[in-house]
């Protein structure tokens, strides 16, 4: 092959081939290149001969480093990408593809080194904006609260695709609320929710603080994305144009803060405007383009659903919230038999309950339970336990029966609303402390379905946890149900509380107790003092559930308030009835309620005489209702009869019925009793 045909190859390679070519001496100095190289993304490089590349303002150390390498092993590098802010291009950021290899003679000496340089940055950047969505699907999200989903937002876009990003929300969003659909008219308010800025930007907006409030500029391009919820792309901001020189404090902060190009896109999910979110570039970046816009309403796009499903968290949890505060006694009802108090702590929206029940005969139920799960379903299924138990404990049932009732209505509960497939809803369980206390006997039977079990601090200063049976939890496993019962002298305080606030041990449990119980006055201050104190004391340092103490200081009626009389099962006992009754209300000042009370003791110990074997039991409580009862040892129930105009009997429970305010019968050990209620006068 002639030396002419060689010429023209030779020639031909370094003219003609759409990639920069060069040849570097051992010294890494210019050779010879191609034209292509002439112009890559506008590299000047007319005067490269001789020149090394840092000397151009290409190059780097790892560049340097990397033709080096070559020089000395002989090991070719393709694609080494180097990305940077070339000099010759006013520190515009670019991406390169450099290959080299080797050049050696036929005794295999060092001639040089031969490279490739390729303009890759629009792949790169292409690349980037796939990277960047897949990064936003995947960090984007990660909870159900409207701040930390607009900062993920604004984290991910922030390096890669914008030198600053501000995400803001409307009000309504952030308070669950659904903003009217369709385009936004001036003036929107919004609210700061995410930002971040690159290093370099220094002069941060004031506007952008985290929480703050501010109006979006009229007739700027965020009032207009927000108008027709179509994006806004200003490729180059201008210190002139007309919507900044209407506003020229934001165009100061624009300014001091060295942007020069802006994206706003507006932040919507299934027809529903949120906010708006902001892309800026600032110094050494090139200015947007349509490619950045369609990446920026991606991202935004993929966050708007994220921000719209926080929100209707939120709407859901604020509903449950004031659900549970509804369904939950804000105060506790006047009783005798002990001083109650408690301190709940609303941390999520939990099934948590408590109650303090009065019951026949002066006596009360304490009642704590708490219901699997969070959120609204289970904050009703909360309100059905709290009803159906109110009304199971008005029907007199003992601790361990009314549990199993209860028991069967949690798995039916359960039945009637499975878990749903692919959720986080649990299996409905609950679990419950029911405790009867007696303010005459000072007797305190409890039982309870998994929960934890009460304190009981006496007024010797002895504070222990009281040993109640302890049965499954309501709805799970077969209803077996034991109960306790124990003495307490008065003044004593009965503390239930629900699983959040049980210590690592039982001793640093006590040891809590004991400290807010012995401060002073001790047992006998204000109760409510000591209830927020031991809250303190037992509350985590950061609680994950709802909090709850229940307090009841415990009172006895002593003789001047309770008179009681065993009768013989005789006919003549109604008589005697009649006039130990009279009697008493002499005693008592209660004179008005004679005629009405004679009546119903005689009514209550004639039926006793009649439907039992043995001595009828009968008992005033001067309370803040007068209390008639009559014990028998009979287990028939005592039912209510409309007797006919003819009919010689039938009559005694309807007039015990018309005369009293209440009456009911409850089951005992022995037997059972027949229990009125009237109003003093």
């Amino acid at each position: 092959m002639d030396s002419g045909f060689d010429a023209a190859v030779l020639d031909a390679l370094f003219t003609q081939p759409p990639i920069g070519l060069q040849v570097l001496d051992p010294e890494l100095r210019i050779l010879r290149f191609n034209s292509a190289a002439l112009g890559i993304q506008g590299l000047d490089m007319s005067d490269a001969v001789g020149r090394t590349w840092r000397e151009l303002g290409i190059a780097a150390d790892a560049v340097e480093t990397m033709l080096r390498t070559v020089l000395e092993t002989g090991e070719a590098v393709t694609d080494f990408q180097y990305r940077g802010r070339l000099a010759v291009l006013g520190g515009v950021e670019k991406v390169l593809s450099i290959s080299a290899f080797r050049l050696q003679d036929a005794e295999r000496r060092t001639l040089g080194v031969a490279s490739t340089m390729v303009d890759i940055t629009e792949r790169y950047r292409a690349e980037q904006r796939l990277q960047l969505l897949y990064r936003a699907g995947e960090r984007i999200g990660s909870s159900l609260d409207v701040f930390r989903t607009a900062q993920e937002l604004a984290d991910v876009a922030v390096g890669e695709l914008a030198d600053m990003v501000s995400v803001a929300v409307l009000d309504s969003v952030l308070q669950g609320e659904a903003p009217h659909p369709g385009p936004l008219v001036d003036p929107v308010t919004v609210r700061q929710a995410g930002f971040r800025a690159v290093e370099a930007i220094t002069a941060v907006p004031t506007m952008y603080e985290i929480g703050g409030v501010r109006v979006i500029l009229r007739s700027s391009p965020y009032a207009q994305a927000l108008s027709d919820l179509r994006p806004r792309l200003v490729r180059q901001l201008k210190a002139d144009d007309p919507w900044l020189v209407r506003h020229p404090e934001h165009a100061e902060e624009v300014r001091e803060a060295g942007v020069h190009s802006l994206i706003a896109v507006p932040l919507a999910a299934r027809g529903v405007v949120l906010g708006m979110a902001t892309f800026y570039r600032g110094p050494g970046s090139l200015p947007f383009d349509d490619a950045d816009l369609g990446v920026a309403t991606d991202v935004v796009a993929r966050a708007a659903v994220c921000v719209d499903n926080a929100r209707r968290y939120t709407r859901e949890r604020t509903i449950a919230r004031l659900t549970q505060r509804a369904l939950v006694p804000d105060r506790l009802p006047s009783q005798s038999a002990a001083e109650t108090t408690f301190t709940f702590l609303p941390v999520t929206t939990s099934g948590v309950w408590y109650d303090v029940i009065p019951l026949s005969g002066a006596r009360i139920a304490l009642v704590a339970g708490d219901v699997s799960g969070h959120g609204l379903h289970t904050v009703t299924t909360m309100g059905r336990l709290r009803t159906a138990i109110s009304a199971l404990a008005a029907m007199d049932l003992q601790a361990d029966e009314l549990l199993e009732h209860l028991h069967d209505l949690t798995e039916q509960l359960a039945r009637e609303h499975p878990p749903v497939e692919n959720s986080d809803q649990s299996e409905l369980t609950a679990t419950c402390l029911f405790a009867i206390y007696d303010p005459v006997t000072r007797t305190c039977t409890l039982s309870r379905a998994g929960h934890p079990a009460p304190v009981l601090a006496v007024p010797d200063g002895s504070i222990h946890v009281i040993d109640v049976p302890a049965g499954p939890n309501l709805g799970r496993g077969v209803a077996s149900y034991r109960s306790t019962s124990v003495d307490l002298p008065e003044g004593s305080i009965l503390t239930l509380h629900n699983a959040e606030l049980l210590q690592d041990t039982d001793q640093d449990q006590l040891s809590a107790f004991q400290s807010a119980f012995s401060t002073p006055p001790g047992l006998t201050g204000r109760l409510q003092d000591m209830c927020d104190a031991l809250m303190n004391s037992l509350l985590p340092e950061n609680p994950v559930d709802d909090a709850l103490l229940l307090l009841a200081r415990t009172r006895s009626l002593g003789p001047d308030q309770v008179a009681s009389w065993t009768l013989p099962h005789e006919p003549e006992s109604a008589a005697a009835a009649r006039r130990l009754v009279a009697g008493q209300l002499t005693d008592w000042n209660l004179d008005d309620l004679t005629f009405s009370t004679e009546l119903i003791a005689s009514e209550l110990v004639t039926n006793a005489v009649r439907n039992s074997e043995g001595p009828a039991e009968l008992r005033l409580i001067n309370d803040r209702a007068l209390i008639c009862e009559v014990s028998d040892n009979s287990n028939t129930a005592p039912q209510l009869r409309h007797a006919e105009d003819d009919d010689e009997g039938g009559r005694g429970l309807y007039l015990v019925a018309q005369l009293a305010q209440h009456w009911g019968a409850r089951h005992t050990g022995r037997g059972k009793t027949i229990w009125t209620e009237q109003a003093l006068p």
